[in-house]
C-alpha cells in the first residue's frame, strides 16, 4: 500500500499538511508531495477535499518457494583463537532441531586461520562446516561479516539460522535478516518445533519479561533467531566424529569495509566475563551498600570466579550493568553459582536457572532462592562471606 498525489487534481489547499502525523507531506510549486517519511496511514486521503490523494495498491510479492531451503545452520563466533561457548551451545540445540526436521546440521565459521576450529564443530555434532577464511576477516567487522553470511545464504539456502545474542550476533544478525528479506526473533530463551506447522518455534521474553512469547516465521526463509548465551548446555564433545568441510572463497576486499579495528581495550577484567564463567559469586540487595561488595569480590578472587549482581544491586549503582544476572541482564550457566543476599525474584532465577550447583546465603529462611538452591545458608551474608572466604583460602593453600 502506498500513498500518491495526483498533481493535476491537487489545488494546494494545505488540508493534508495539518492532518499528517508524520510530517510526510511538503508543498513545492503549489503542489503537495509525499516524502519518504510516509507510513501510508491514510489520514491525508480522507481529508483531501478534491480527492487528489489516493491509495495505490502495490504489486503482490510472489510467494517464496520454501522447498528450496533446507538444513539448520549455526553461526560460530570466534574469540581469542577459539570458539565461544554460545556457538557450541547452539550446536547442541541445533542438533535437536535438525533431527526433528529430518535435515542436516551445519556450522558457519568465518575468520582467518580458523580451519583448525572446524574439528570442534564436528565434535559438537555438526555434519558440515562452511569455512570462509581470509585475512580481511581476521577481526569481526559489520560490513564484511554481513556480506559474507549473506553470500553463503544466497548460495546454499539454509532453512534455519541460529546465532548467539551477543554483541556481534545482535549487530549483524538483523542486518543479514533484512538483506535476505526475512524476519529475526531476537534474544530467544527457548527453541522447538511447532507441531501444527513444522516450523521452528522461537520463545522469548516480551513486555518487560512479564510474558513469554512464541514466534514462528511461516512465509519467509531462512528462519532466523538470536539466542541468549548460557541458556542451553554445551554438548559433550566427541572428537571421533567427522564431517564435511566446505571451503568457500571470500569475496571481501579491504575497500568494502567502512570501519577498521585499531585496538581492543579491555574495560572489564575476567571478573565480569559471566557468560564463560564456571563459577559466579553474585550479590544482591542484602549486601546493604556498595562497599560490602568487596566481600563478594574477595570470595570470587579466591575461587577464580566472576562477579555477578542482581538487578536491585545494579539499579542502586553498586555494580555496573555488565555484572547483572537475570532476565533483563545476562543469562548464565556456571558449574557453581553463589547467590549472596539475593532473595530470588523470578527475573533473577530466569537468568541463572541453568547453573549446575546453586549455593544461597540469605537471612530470610523463606526467601524464594532457597527453593532453587542445592545448598542454603540461613544467616547474615555480611558475616557468612568472610568465613567462607577464609575457609576456601585454607583449602586452596593446602
Amino acid at each position: 500500500m502506498a500513498i500518491k498525489v495526483n498533481q493535476e487534481e491537487c489545488i494546494a489547499c494545505g488540508a493534508c499538511l495539518s492532518v499528517c502525523p508524520f510530517g510526510a507531506i511538503v508543498m513545492q510549486d503549489e503542489k503537495a508531495y509525499i516524502t519518504e517519511a510516509c507510513t501510508a496511514c491514510g489520514a491525508c486521503v480522507d481529508t483531501c477535499p478534491v480527492e487528489a490523494i489516493l491509495r495505490e495498491e502495490e504489486d503482490k510479492v510472489v510467494a517464496m518457494d520454501k522447498s528450496q531451503y533446507k538444513d539448520v545452520w549455526v553461526y560460530l563466533e570466534v574469540g581469542e583463537g577459539k570458539l565461544r561457548n554460545v556457538g557450541l551451545e547452539l550446536l547442541g540445540e541445533g542438533r535437536k532441531l535438525a533431527d526433528g526436521m529430518g535435515q542436516s546440521l551445519a556450522s558457519v565459521l568465518i575468520g582467518h586461520n580458523v580451519e583448525g576450529l572446524a574439528q570442534d564443530a564436528f565434535a559438537a555434532g555438526s555434519d558440515k562446516v562452511y569455512l570462509v577464511d581470509a585475512a580481511e576477516l581476521a577481526q569481526y567487522n559489520t560490513d564484511s561479516y554481513t556480506a559474507t553470511l549473506f553470500d553463503l545464504i544466497s548460495n546454499y539456502k539454509p532453512s534455519v539460522i541460529l546465532m548467539g545474542a551477543t554483541n556481534d550476533g545482535r549487530d549483524f544478525g538483523a542486518r543479514v535478516a533484512c538483506r535476505v528479506g526475512t524476519g529475526l526473533t531476537a534474544d530467544c530463551t527457548g527453541l522447538g518445533i511447532d507441531e501444527a506447522t513444522g516450523f521452528v518455534s522461537w520463545t522469548r521474553p516480551a513486555f518487560g519479561g512479564n510474558i513469554m512469547a512464541t514466534i514462528i516465521c511461516p512465509e519467509h526463509r531462512p528462519q532466523m533467531g538470536t539466542v541468549r548465551p548460557s541458556v542451553f548446555k554445551k554438548p559433550v564433545l566427541d572428537y571421533s566424529k567427522k564431517g564435511e568441510l566446505i571451503r568457500v572463497a571470500s569475496k571481501i576486499k579491504q575497500e568494502d569495509m567502512r570501519t577498521k579495528l585499531i585496538d581492543m581495550i579491555h574495560v572489564c577484567t575476567v571478573s565480569c566475563n559471566l557468560e564463560e564463567a564456571e563459577i559466579i559469586v553474585s550479590g544482591g540487595r542484602g549486601m546493604c551498600k556498595p562497599e560490602n561488595f568487596s566481600l563478594v569480590e574477595d570470595l570470587a578472587n579466591v575461587l577464580g570466579a566472576s562477579v555477578g549482581a542482581s538487578r536491585a544491586a545494579v539499579d542502586a549503582g553498586w555494580k555496573p550493568a555488565l555484572h547483572q544476572v537475570g532476565q533483563t541482564g545476562k543469562t548464565v550457566g556456571p558449574k557453581i553459582y553463589f547467590a549472596c543476599g539475593i532473595s530470588g525474584a523470578i527475573q533473577h532465577l530466569a537468568g541463572m536457572s541453568s547453573s549446575d550447583l546453586v549455593i544461597a546465603i540469605n537471612k530470610d529462611p523463606d526467601a524464594p532462592i532457597f527453593k532453587m538452591a542445592d545448598y542454603g545458608i540461613v544467616g547474615d551474608v555480611l558475616e557468612v562471606l568472610p568465613i567462607l572466604t577464609e575457609e576456601f583460602k585454607k583449602i586452596k593453600s593446602a
